[in-house]
């Protein structure tokens, strides 16, 4: 497995052909959100970062194995603008301009369909239950459900690498800090 690893941290899955899944992804949650008043490009992003790190969580794989940074409002593909400049220019997308509560919303509009065939039916059912799990709430929701560990680890315009889904945002428990203490004891581990 080819990957784009440092010092042991996967940010990247290059055998998975990930600009070639992320175009085709990304017309596949386009074309089914295309009934959701909130979708707009905030959304598509957290879209595609839940359900690669969901993926990467449940299965060791992402869905797209393509790379994130850690922006101001959320993880953001790294690759997803000059992608989505390219399904542009061939004429297999369009962005629509709406304004919705003060606000200029950015939609991708699929102008073909996405080619499944890239994608295990375990991967689509994970997109699947990512699209209906956000249906309907508003960008600003959606972007702050992405601000868990994940991404404040990196800092704005770095890399957030795969193995940050295994990070929980809640707080430790007295039971979690006995057993790091009880593991701490057993392996000599430093602290």
């Amino acid at each position: 497995m080819e990957t784009m690893t440092e010092k042991g941290l996967t940010y990247e899955f290059r055998d998975m052909d990930s600009d070639l899944r992320l175009r085709e992804l990304m017309l596949y949650v386009a074309q089914r959100c295309s009934d959701d008043p909130t979708f707009g490009a905030t959304k598509l992003n957290k879209i595609l970062y839940f359900s690669d790190f969901i993926s990467y969580l449940n299965d060791g794989r992402p869905v797209t194995g393509t790379e994130y940074m850690a922006q101001q409002h959320g993880p953001v593909p790294r690759r997803l603008l000059p992608v989505r400049q390219e399904l542009e220019s061939a004429g297999e997308a369009a962005i629509e301009k709406r304004t919705r509560l003060n606000y200029e919303q950015h939609r991708l509009v699929p102008l073909r369909d996405p080619d499944l065939s890239l994608f295990s039916a375990r991967e689509i059912s994970i997109v699947d239950q990512v699209i209906e799990r956000l249906k309907g709430r508003p960008a600003w929701q959606v972007s702050l459900l992405s601000h868990g560990m994940a991404w404040n680890v990196p800092q704005e315009g770095e890399s957030i690498p795969y193995q940050a889904a295994f990070l929980s945002s809640e707080p430790l428990t007295p039971e979690d800090i006995a057993r790091a203490q009880e593991l701490t004891n057993a392996h000599g581990w430093a602290v």
